[in-house]
């Protein structure tokens, strides 16, 4: 039987400062106001995160049809479009926006420069409630590409004045070469200063650059729907190491490690720690020996909570917080 000597814990990795506030979000509206807090759409893409939000008193839902007049809703951390935020004003509801502000600072580019007349290209795969939210900051002129063959047949009315934005959850890799193919089809497009890629996603990728080639085997901790913690997976496998994404240890299979003596594990922006030390109990198991945290940067990014969660201080019906 093969010994696994050791696990090698990716630094940095799980939750990163816009999951922890929306999290906090939710948990402090339930404390303020009572059960139930609505939620529109996963507040974060993690199966357990959401589990506990519910047995808390926290109510998830797509439509806002489904909320009763005179709740409190909560926007989840991926954003929306402008409809949906109408919309939500519209029907009175006393609203908290847990946008990632990494993820509004791309709908605030976005509303300034199609001021500007610009028309936008965006990175970003189609369906993600992140991307629906971007596009959405507009009613035209905003194109969705999802790979390099989309560049070549995406039509902008117009090139004098076009923009990139990107999903904040890519493979900072992928984007790249999307954003080249972008710029050598139309060479006048103007970039955001800074990359829209979340400095978490680029993070806890970079870790994974260090730590494959290092390991046998990497397992990431995430939920099938979270869309960095995919690109974790892709990114190890892309390198050369086999790896795998549990949602949880009752996941993990025992073939997985047969013929391997060192696991890489990490886990994406919105996985908590508490499942990467289960993962971790599952492993030693398996027979790992010992486990080792690498050396990576410490984040020690907060962003602020919106008005109206302190016990003092409650906001009028349809106005967002």
């Amino acid at each position: 039987m093969t010994v696994i000597s050791e696990v090698l814990l990716a630094e940095p990795r799980g939750f990163c400062a816009g999951v922890d506030r929306a999290i906090e979000i939710v948990e402090r509206a339930l404390a303020k106001f009572g059960a139930p807090i609505y939620v529109r759409h996963e507040i974060v893409h993690n199966t357990y995160v959401v589990n506990e939000l519910k047995a808390k008193g926290a109510i998830f839902i797509e439509e806002l049809s489904d909320v009763p007049p005179g709740s409190t809703l909560v926007f989840s951390a991926h954003g929306v479009s402008k409809a949906v935020e109408q919309e939500a004003r519209d029907r009175g509801f006393s609203i908290f926006d847990a946008t990632c502000p990494l993820v509004t600072k791309v709908h605030v580019e976005v509303a300034k420069l199609a001021k500007e007349g610009y028309e936008f290209i965006m990175i970003g795969h189609k369906g993600h409630p992140e991307v629906e939210g971007t596009m959405g900051q507009l009613s035209s002129g905003i194109h969705l590409v999802e790979d390099v063959a989309d560049v070549a047949r995406v039509s902008p009315l117009q090139t004098q004045k076009l923009a990139v934005v990107t999903q904040t959850t890519l493979s900072v890799d992928d984007a790249a070469e999307i954003a080249a193919a972008v710029r050598a089809r139309f060479p006048a497009v103007r970039e955001p200063k800074l990359q829209d890629i979340c400095y978490a996603t680029q993070n806890r990728q970079d870790a994974v650059k260090i730590m494959s080639p290092q390991v046998d085997l990497v397992i990431v901790v995430g939920s099938p729907t979270s869309s960095n913690s995919n690109r974790l997976r892709e990114l190890a496998q892309r390198l050369g190491t086999e790896s795998y994404m549990v949602d949880s240890a009752e996941e993990l299979k025992p073939e997985w490690f047969e013929g391997k003596t060192r696991i890489g594990l990490t886990a994406g922006a919105s996985a908590p720690e508490v499942l990467v030390r289960e993962v971790i109990d599952r492993v030693r198991a398996f027979g790992a020996v010992s486990v080792r945290k690498m050396d990576g940067i410490e984040e020690t990014i907060k962003f602020p909570l919106p008005k109206g969660l302190k016990l003092d201080d409650i906001p009028p019906p349809g106005h967002i917080s």
